[in-house]
């Protein structure tokens, strides 16, 4: 397929700007172009085929099962769209006055109560930008909670299991902590004997994911909360697998007193596309004076936004947040209602009938019921036919189904981490259970195709370490830079078993 600058030609025009009247200031010299930028020509109707040709060669949600692992992509109900869209919501501008917003403040303290209520704690702050953002404003609330205290010299240190998502340890190093790692015991959980030897005074926390990206509830979750509270230390709940436990626990009952949300993930705002996203973050009575400025409050029948937090950390972004995106997760949690608990036991059910039917062809690293999600194994295919999680996950592509997330967590070699959420069939999850079941048997018989695959797509496999070391996105009208007889770029690779 050609690229749209291969296929421009001069003179061609898609549309024409309407002239003005008005007069057109001069731009600072140091800022105009010396020349014109050399952009693409091309009539509207080539412009719409190219894109819309490019639109069918990508895979989404909408075009089928998209079982990636801890990033719960589920459905995203139409109907939460055309809300979003009504013009009072859409057309609202981020710095209306108080007395002119007030249907869109009652919706963003109405999604605060809910998400308190879910995660079982006492305030939240919708200002986080995304799952991320979360992660870091809540560590920077400790920081703030510490420092009240005066403890913030003393407490340095963040407790992280090696099961953890990358971006728990990033966050970590940007908000100025240094990272003490926990193992993880045969059972799937955090390894209590192995955490209290690494909890002292100089702990400010724990950042844990329950359940964790292997699938697995902790079983010590409350013995893990007692080490920590009885050291002086907090408790931090990366919400990136909420969809799993809405309605039936909550963090806040668990022990923790910090938890982001990924409404991306739990509660229907789409993926994807750049943003925008929101990672709500909830918090105990004790870490409310810190939260973010403004703070939704309700006033009598009024709702306002207070400023008036002295221990405050700030702004975390601008503005109050994503609007769009809150009115789509409000849509969501209202349409379900109390039955929001049956959404978490359906995406739980479907995740233990996908295992029992993969389970004796691939190896279970850890053999417990899973809760939304689960990992299996291709160790056993590549120490008999050499094939490894890589060349299954290509093989499905030709079954038409999106790859799961491999390679990760880094505790399981040749890991197959699959997460169907509860919007799926069981038709479609059978169709999928089929084609991991035929990928196996292809491998006893023919390693060639499994190594070879994708099939009859637009690109085959790629040197994925490569294309991105070596990214080539600027059109050179001269002439492209030849990479092909350039040497793979050297990468060090996770952990992956015999």
């Amino acid at each position: 397929m050609k690229l749209i600058y291969e296929k421009s030609q001069p003179g061609r025009r898609a549309g024409r700007l309407p002239t003005s009247d008005l007069p057109v200031p001069e731009l600072p010299g140091d800022l105009a172009r010396a020349e014109p930028p050399r952009l693409p020509e091309l009539a509207e109707p080539d412009l719409v085929r190219h894109f819309t040709e490019l639109s069918t060669r990508n895979f989404g949600i909408d075009t089928g099962f998209y079982p990636l692992g801890s990033c719960t992509m589920k459905h995203n109900p139409r109907v939460n769209e055309r809300l979003a869209a009504l013009p009072g919501f859409r057309d609202l501008h981020p710095l209306q006055d108080e007395d002119g917003a007030q249907g869109a403040l009652r919706l963003c303290w109405e999604l605060q109560e809910a998400l308190a209520e879910i995660t079982g704690l006492d305030a939240v702050s919708l200002q986080p930008a995304a799952g991320s953002q979360g992660e870091l404003t809540g560590l920077m609330l400790m920081r703030a909670y510490f420092g009240e205290r005066g403890e913030d010299e003393q407490r340095r240190k963040i407790v992280i299991p090696d099961t953890a998502h990358g971006t728990n340890p990033a966050s970590v190093t940007m908000a100025g902590y240094e990272l003490t790692p926990v193992k993880t015991d045969a059972r799937g959980n955090i390894d209590v004997d192995d955490l209290r030897a690494r909890v002292d005074e100089h702990t400010a926390g724990l950042m844990l994911t329950n359940p964790s990206t292997l699938g697995l509830f902790d079983e010590n979750i409350e013995e893990i909360a007692r080490i920590f509270h009885g050291a002086g230390a907090l408790m931090y709940y990366d919400g990136a697998n909420l969809n799993a436990v809405c309605g039936i626990s909550r963090p806040g009952d668990m022990g923790f007193d910090i938890v982001h949300i990924n409404l991306h993930k739990t509660f229907s705002q789409p993926h994807g596309g750049g943003g925008p996203g929101g990672g709500p973050i909830a918090v105990g009575t004790r870490l409310e004076p810190f939260l973010p400025v403004p703070a939704i409050v309700r006033d009598g029948e009024r709702y306002v936004l207070d400023y008036d937090r002295p221990q405050t950390i700030g702004k975390v972004r601008g503005f109050l947040g994503p609007f769009g995106v809150f009115v789509r997760s409000y849509a969501f949690i209202r349409a379900y209602g109390p039955g929001l608990r049956q959404m978490s036991e359906v995406a739980v059910l479907n995740a233990n009938y996908l295992l029992a039917r993969l389970r004796e062809a691939y190896e279970l690293p850890y053999d417990r019921l899973c809760m939304h999600e689960f990992v299996v194994s291709a160790r056993g295919l590549k120490r008999e036919h050499g094939v490894t999680a890589l060349d299954v996950a290509k093989r499905l592509i030709d079954h038409g189904f999106h790859p799961p997330t491999i390679y990760f967590p880094l505790v399981v070699p040749e890991a197959l981490m699959i997460e169907p959420t509860e919007t799926e069939a069981k038709e479609t999850l059978d169709e999928f259970a089929d084609a991991m079941l035929a990928i196996a048997a292809e491998a006893a018989e023919d390693v060639e195709l499994l190594k070879s695959a994708p099939h009859g797509r637009a690109v085959g496999r790629l040197d994925e370490v490569k294309a991105a070391k070596r990214v080539v996105v600027r059109f050179g009208f001269d002439a492209h830079p030849d990479l092909s007889g350039e040497p793979a770029a050297a990468v060090a690779e996770a952990p992956k078993g015999v």
